[in-house]
């Protein structure tokens, strides 16, 4: 949300949860808000009476998701329905923001076309997610599905897969990484362009906005410690069996971007670029 702050061209508010900011700069303030309480909605756009909304919001952890059905499907789905109803209301074009997990990972990497079936509750819930927007009866909808969102390294941005490999080696300490899964890892500042194509364009529909290289997230971690001179040898290969959690994941997923491509424009970032950016504004020990 922060990087589309940058497009100044649009009045933005930005909300979440907290009470206060979570970045400071958006052109239309700030507003706290919890997407599943109703009347905080309906306030919210009875206030700002927006012309498009962008919802980031989710709970994200997958295991936590497994584990709490019910927080999960209230944040994931109850609150897009509210907000697909009062896009509705207001005549607003939503931009729901989603997920690979909506796929099994058999057949990766996926087309728009092909057809969901997720292995999580998460992936369940975020689907779900992209049928009330669809099938709210909107005139202008969205769908972005995106892949291993990686940050742009700005102070107080959420720590995400190469803050986390960078930290653990800075400080020397061994991780263990799948060779198994494979992923379109997708830089924040690529997902933030490719949602304002998506706004500027009016485009309706299921867009993926990724990255363009599939890998795995063990060749990943290898492509950080190189790219942050960071030792390579504290990397250890295991399978995504040697790691049982709750919730199962896909294994081959990623996306093809073809449609944004030929429709928005979009160009993604090559991930060693990215990596070289993420470098000059991440010290070796980030928080």
């Amino acid at each position: 949300m922060e990087r589309l702050s940058e497009f100044r061209e649009y009045d933005l508010l930005a909300t979440a949860r907290q009470p206060e900011p979570v970045f400071e700069g958006a052109s239309g303030g700030y507003q706290p808000l919890d997407i599943t309480v109703a009347r905080d909605v309906r306030r919210v756009f009875e206030d700002f009476t927006p012309d498009v909304v962008v919802n980031c919001a989710a709970m994200t952890h997958v295991d936590a998701c497994e584990e709490d059905k019910e927080t999960c499907w209230k944040a994931n789905v109850d609150g897009v329905e509210l907000l697909a109803r009062h896009c509705l209301i207001h005549g607003a074009h939503l931009i729901q923001v989603s997920t690979d997990f909506v796929f099994d990972g058999k057949n990766g990497p996926y087309r728009e076309t092909d057809r969901p079936k997720p292995l999580s509750f998460y992936g369940k819930s975020k689907l779900a997610a992209e049928n009330a927007a669809r099938g709210a009866g909107l005139d202008a909808w969205s769908i972005a599905r995106t892949v291993l969102v990686y940050g742009d390294g700005r102070p107080g941005t959420r720590s995400d897969f190469v803050r986390w490999v960078v930290r653990e080696l800075s400080a020397n300490k061994p991780i263990r990484v799948v060779t198994d899964q494979f992923r379109t890892p997708t830089y924040v500042p690529d997902l933030a362009n490719g949602i304002e194509r998506l706004i500027r364009f009016g485009k309706v529909g299921t867009y993926h906005v990724s990255g363009r290289e599939l890998l795995s997230v063990y060749d990943m971690a290898l492509r950080i410690a190189s790219a942050f001179d960071l030792d390579k040898d504290l990397i250890h290969p295991i399978l995504t069996s040697d790691l049982p959690r709750p919730a199962e994941r896909p294994l081959k997923s990623g996306f093809l971007i073809l449609k944004a491509e030929s429709e928005l424009g979009y160009r993604p970032t090559p991930l060693d670029d990215s990596l070289k950016a993420l470098r000059a504004v991440l010290s070796t020990s980030p928080a």
